[in-house]
């Protein structure tokens, strides 16, 4: 429980993740956080799969973003990230039903896009 004298905890439970809003830096819902790809020998989350457009959770994309691209605002409840809508149009994705593997070589892919080096 969090109190005027103790901060928040920095650690959160993954099913509170999911689905947590994701905005751009003008504050605008961008998506929300469908899941998210922990490695599994560190136990260090890689990548967010943020789900994206779609009617009634029909036609949705799903984007993975770099973990590192997040940035969690707590005033907002939810997760920021600095895309530009150009971004996110020409971003990696796929549709929730054709997901490919995140391996070494999709994730290069995924990682080189934003402008961060290879895990």
């Amino acid at each position: 429980m969090m109190t005027a004298d103790r901060p928040p905890h920095p650690l959160i439970e993954s099913d509170r993740v999911e689905g947590t809003t994701v905005y751009n830096r003008a504050g605008e819902k961008i998506g929300t956080v469908k899941r998210f790809l922990v490695e599994k020998r560190s136990g260090k989350a890689q990548y967010a799969e943020m789900a994206f457009g779609g009617f009634l959770g029909i036609g949705k994309d799903i984007h993975p973003l770099p973990w590192e691209m997040l940035d969690y605002d707590r005033h907002k409840g939810g997760y920021v990230v600095d895309l530009t809508d150009d971004q996110l149009r020409n971003a990696p994705r796929f549709e929730d039903a054709d997901h490919p593997p995140i391996d070494q070589v999709y994730g290069a892919h995924i990682r080189g896009y934003y402008g961060l080096p290879p895990i």
